[in-house]
């Protein structure tokens, strides 16, 4: 019989099963994303429920059965992240952040950067400052992250020259097929980008994530930003990201 193992993981996403308990999606810090199931934790009495919100951090205590799913047998709270939970707007901002890992990194594979970046980012929302009318989506953070993420898996765009002819002034453009930026003349069918647009992305793959709010990202510059994002799901990935066509954060 397998013997327990701890790791500390990050909720990304909690569905019910069955009258009592839950079915988690972790990302864990020694083996990736992983399913579990925690027994019980719908009742009102169980030992560790409420630590088991989605995007909370955790230690768990795993077992591994003849199954797929890991069977939750211990949980201790790291950060809870009820400031960000109990915030509609940082809450947005999380819920992009969290799909967005779940989507990028799918596979039961060890990342300690990626995990080290989900934490990180899970702090920060949680003293992230309202931005009256403003999109989650479009929040500097929420596009930071994405952004790093892309990166850590492989799928950030050339964006330095043009990705077809090598040119480097006047891009005008995201070309997900050609791998990055495009020159005027390359830009056929190109998802078109500013200037502005450019700059904000340089800064917010220069800057740690702590600093993205300083980073001059206008509500174009979001909006542009992430498109080149979204485009680059669908190419590389094949897929979009459901919290951005939620709630009118679609780019």
């Amino acid at each position: 019989m397998a013997r327990p193992t701890k790791t500390q993981a990050v909720v990304l996403r909690s569905l019910r099963f069955g009258e009592a308990d839950r079915v988690l999606h972790l990302y864990a810090l020694d083996r990736g994303r992983i399913g579990a199931i925690a027994k019980g934790v719908r009742k009102t009495k169980s030992r560790f429920g409420a630590r088991l919100e989605p995007l909370s951090h955790v230690e768990l205590v795993l077992h591994r059965g003849s199954g797929e799913l890991h069977t939750v047998t211990g949980v201790e709270l790291v950060r809870s992240h009820h400031e960000t939970r109990e915030d509609p707007y940082r809450l947005g901002v999380a819920l992009v952040g969290a799909e967005a890992m779940l989507r990028l990194f799918g596979e039961p594979e060890a990342n300690a950067r990626a995990f080290e970046a989900l934490t990180r980012f899970l702090d920060l929302t949680d003293g992230l400052a309202t931005r009256g009318g403003r999109r989650p989506a479009h929040d500097p953070l929420a596009i930071s992250f994405q952004l790093k993420l892309l990166w850590l898996s492989g799928y950030l765009p050339h964006l330095e020259s043009c990705a077809d002819c090598g040119e480097t002034a006047g891009l005008v453009g995201y070309s997900p097929q050609a791998g990055g930026a495009v020159c005027r003349s390359c830009a056929n069918g190109a998802r078109r980008l500013g200037q502005a647009t450019f700059a904000a992305v340089e800064g917010l793959l220069r800057r740690p994530l702590s600093e993205a709010g300083d980073v001059g990202v206008g509500e174009r510059e979001a909006r542009e930003a992430l498109g080149l994002v979204t485009a680059s799901y669908e190419f590389h990935g094949g897929f979009r990201l459901r919290t951005l066509s939620q709630r009118g954060q679609t780019p």
